[in-house]
């Protein structure tokens, strides 16, 4: 912003400082307000219209007719000004006339007027009026002078709304969005919730506009810049430790904007022309989001994105507000908002008040979403426009199982969602009655029932469901949540609470299943490249066998937290049986050191691994000697066995546990093993599903271990079932296919009344 711009924004300012402190009503307060804009811009018209009930009014003008004061309205997209509102961005025309979007209005008096320039009053990232000046001799507007007018609109937002420039009525139309809205997007974790608009990081409040103190002001935001900037080395530094390949082109990308001297020169130049640091950082932040819409390239989109985020954060600093709405406290049921959130942040939250989660990225493999599925807690991801339709404090109706969230919810669509949810809590109810229920089929056979957990907090889950107990800990949770290498006693520690927890059931405890999809910062490949194909790469048992000083910290955990108990371990992602004779090398290494301490030992041990890589099953006979238990992993065993990636939207429908392929894979193993002392188990997804869960029992598994939310249906459903008659039809369906299995058997159970949907 050059001098003369500077000098204008600050006299404009001063002006308006003191137009604000007197006593005026609110209609001659904006009177004056374009007076004082007009004479330090030398314009001959400067004008303000103001959003109110939906339209764009003519509030307050210096040069147009007075006539036309609120009676001059145009919609939303109408008009110069309507279209500036409708793009929030800034138009610079030396003949308005010829624009397309140009809409005459006689009773104005505007028609001897030839240029125009016009720039949106934003409020909260929404555009809540336009503010326009107007010459009779056609020219463009310099660039000091349109800089100049989106400093005082900014400034003129906050204002409007701190001194009441819009009466009650007005009030409650300053934003666009105010009426229900429907937005879409990527089932994460499945579920209904209801609560009030949480953002992760809310936005800052900006008290103070008007700089007493200009040189203090510039002081703050270079210490704040200093500390931002020490954050930003910090995370860089931290990078070059472990995270490679994309991540560390991300915070190259961000280090380069935290130094960037225009960025940095632009916030100065915003607090010469007299604004506080806040307000400056703001001013500059605006001038990105209206570039950022004019940016075709994904790629500089993103950049731009980038520098957003920074300024948030800088923001956050030179105001003190940089706790998240964790830190404060959920008041209320709560619908939090992020554009993506860390698995660690997540946990922050207060689980009784947090009902579900939205964000604006986010994946199905991303670690806040494994970690939310063990909450329970349901997750939306990938939904465009957060910013611009949710305002903190919505009320919002999240059906993940729909792949939506209504805002600001109508009457009917409330009724509607109530009932769904009503239905859904007597179901929960009486699944909640099951839960001193032995799971046993009709005809008497006895199903083990456990689930799945992550967290100390699940065991609560063993005695609420009723379950068997834990057959699948990931015991990675704990790596994932954590800033560094958890340390053994901290391992220790945990495993022992789960077992003394769980008391006399069984633990299943999964050895780190770290890398691929889930990349810690503090692990890094050796030659510190990314992968193309994650899942089936640098993972799990693998990375263990490599970093064997990862896996023996563990063992030695595991066993001594075990104490005097039965320790069941697992391997994930075992290809050959020499991968788990290593890994319990590892094991037997670990115990012979205890023993020789004198240490108290597990009474029993019990090795088992997981199948996921399909490549086993054609060594199954030389493993089933050497293990007490097998679990079949369905989730990634699928995507291999389809070369699927499940995280693949467009891939979902080849993803189907009831085809013929993967069923008959499940028989193949079940008959490789009969005739082994070796229990076997279907662990995953799969076996929470009811029809799927009927097509496993008639393979004849007899373990399943589920989420804590699938026990209930699952005891449901048992109790609905004889054995006989789906192991035969089972049999039949494979012998000879069907088109489509799920509609076969659909129909089969419902005609004998098992529940299934």
């Amino acid at each position: 912003m050059k001098s003369g711009a500077v000098e204008a924004a600050r006299t404009i300012l001063t002006g308006l400082h003191e137009v604000m402190a007197s006593r005026s009503n609110a209609q001659a307060k904006l009177n004056t307000v374009v007076e004082v804009i007009g004479e330090s811009l030398n314009s001959e018209v400067c004008s303000v219209y103001l959003l109110r009930e939906g339209m764009l009014e003519l509030f307050a003008t210096r040069g147009l007719a007075q006539e036309a004061v609120h009676v001059t309205r145009m919609a939303i997209g109408e008009g110069l000004v309507g279209m500036i509102a409708d793009q929030i961005e800034t138009l610079n025309l030396a003949e308005a006339a010829s624009h397309p979007d140009f809409s005459y209005r006689p009773e104005t008096g505007e028609d001897k007027y030839h240029s125009f320039a016009g720039v949106p009053i934003v409020r909260r990232e929404r555009a809540v009026g336009v503010l326009c000046v107007q010459h009779v001799e056609p020219r463009r507007y310099e660039e000091i002078e349109i800089e100049a007018l989106q400093t005082v609109a900014m400034v003129l937002s906050e204002l409007i709304v701190n001194a009441d420039l819009i009466d009650e009525e007005g009030t409650g139309a300053i934003s666009a969005q105010t009426g229900p809205e429907q937005l879409r997007g990527l089932t994460l974790v499945k579920g209904l919730a209801s609560g009030v608009a949480v953002y992760h990081q809310p936005r800052v409040t900006i008290e103070q506009i008007v700089a007493e103190d200009t040189e203090a002001e510039r002081q703050r935001v270079i210490m704040a810049f200093d500390k931002m900037r020490e954050q930003i080395d910090r995370m860089t530094s931290q990078a070059e430790f472990g995270l490679g390949g994309e991540h560390e082109e991300v915070l190259a990308t961000y280090r380069m904007f935290a130094y960037d001297e225009g960025w940095t020169r632009r916030i100065n130049e915003a607090i010469d022309s007299g604004l506080t640091a806040e307000a400056a950082i703001e001013r500059v932040q605006q001038r990105t989001r209206m570039r950022m819409r004019q940016i075709d390239d994904p790629l500089l989109a993103d950049r731009m994105h980038d520098l957003e985020d920074l300024a948030n954060r800088l923001l956050r600093i030179v105001s003190g507000q940089i706790g998240t709405a964790a830190s404060m406290g959920l008041r209320n049921d709560a619908i939090l908002i992020a554009r993506n959130l860390g698995p660690a942040e997540l946990l922050e939250y207060d689980r009784r008040r947090l009902k579900g989660v939205i964000l604006e990225e986010g994946s199905l493999t991303s670690h806040v979403v494994i970690v939310a599925r063990a909450m329970g807690i349901p997750v939306l991801g990938r939904v465009r426009g957060l910013r611009g339709v949710v305002r903190e404090g919505d009320p919002l109706l999240l059906d993940a199982d729909q792949g939506s969230v209504a805002v600001r919810p109508s009457t009917g669509v409330i009724e509607a969602f109530e009932t769904r949810f009503a239905k859904s809590r007597e179901r929960q109810a009486v699944y909640a009655g099951l839960r001193d229920v032995l799971p046993t089929t009709r005809d008497g056979t006895r199903i083990q029932v456990m689930i799945n957990a992550g967290l100390r907090d699940d065991i609560t889950n063993l005695c609420m469901t009723g379950a068997d107990g834990i057959g699948l800990f990931r015991t990675e949770f704990q790596f994932l949540v954590s800033a560094t290498l958890p340390q053994r006693e901290r391992q220790t520690r945990l495993y022992r609470d789960v077992m003394e927890g769980a008391g006399d059931k069984p633990v299943v405890f999964r050895t780190v299943d770290i890398g691929g999809d889930k990349t810690l910062p503090y692990l890094r490949h050796d030659d510190g490249e990314g992968e193309e194909n994650p899942a089936m790469g640098w993972r799990a048992l693998r990375v263990a066998l490599e970093r064997d000083g990862l896996l023996k910290v563990q063992a030695r955990a595991l066993l001594e937290a075990a104490a005097g108990r039965t320790l069941n371990v697992m391997f994930p992602m075992v290809a050959e049986p020499w991968e788990f004779d290593a890994a319990k090398e590892v094991f037997e290494g670990q115990l012979a050191y205890l023993r020789k301490r004198k240490k108290v030992l597990p009474d029993v041990i019990r090795y088992g691994v997981m199948l996921e890589v399909p490549a086993l099953v054609e060594q199954l006979d030389l493993l089933a000697p050497k293990i007490s238990f097998l679990s079949i992993g369905t989730n990634d065993l699928t995507q291999f066995l389809f070369a699927a990636d499940r995280s693949n939207a467009k891939l979902a429908e080849r993803y189907d546990w009831l085809s013929p392929a993967i069923l008959r894979f499940l028989r193949r193993v079940v008959r490789e093993l009969d005739g082994h002392n070796v229990d076997i188990g279907v662990c995953g997804e799969m076996g929470g599903r009811r029809l799927e869960a009927l097509a496993l029992l008639g393979l004849g598994i007899r373990r399943l271990s589920i989420t804590p939310a699938s026990v209930g249906p699952i005891k449901e459903l048992l109790g609905h079932i004889d054995l006989g008659p789906i192991t035969a039809a089972m049999e039949g369906w494979l012998a000879a296919p069907p088109p489509n299995l799920r509609e076969v058997m659909t129909a089969w159970a419902s005609e004998r009344g098992i529940p299934v949907d």
